[in-house]
């Protein structure tokens, strides 16, 4: 039996057409159409090598799904967003995890989607908490927030 494919524009390869990989390559899309610059985007990376926390800490042998970098000066490149793709309903383990990888990664803005979800999350330090909207924001929003 042949194993259906889809073909990752971002990566270059063909991967298995999970039901979560289907929710990456929609994200994907709606992201190059939000502005986001598909030079900036990863996919599928290994915590550890994305991380710009101390080298001293413990990694988990896990991957984001999607992150989004942006250009800043005199800094180079610096995670924008990271972007959680589920094929599941969005529950606060869910939540909890991106949160997790986010320690790590130390992105401006967190995302969770699923077929029917798209959440858009940042840290609020007056609520000491994430608060999240219901939508991805063009690229240029994200960007011009961070001012």
């Amino acid at each position: 039996m042949v194993e259906r494919q889809l073909y990752c524009f971002n990566r270059k390869i063909w991967v298995a057409a999970t039901p979560e990989e289907y929710v990456r390559q929609e994200i994907l899309q709606l992201m190059l159409q939000l502005g986001y610059p598909s030079s900036y985007i990863a996919v599928e990376k290994d915590l550890a090598a994305l991380s710009y926390a101390p080298k001293t800490l413990s990694f988990p042998d896990r991957r984001a799904d999607i992150v989004c970098y942006t250009k800043q000066p005199s800094k180079g490149l610096r995670p924008l967003l990271i972007v959680e793709c589920k094929a599941i309903p969005l529950t606060q383990k869910e939540i909890s995890q991106v949160i997790g990888y986010n320690y790590l990664i130390k992105a401006a803005f967190i995302a969770l989607v699923n077929q029917k979800e798209r959440r858009l999350g940042w840290y609020d330090p007056s609520l000491s908490d994430y608060k999240f909207i219901d939508y991805i924001p063009s690229y240029t929003q994200l960007i011009n927030s961070l001012n």
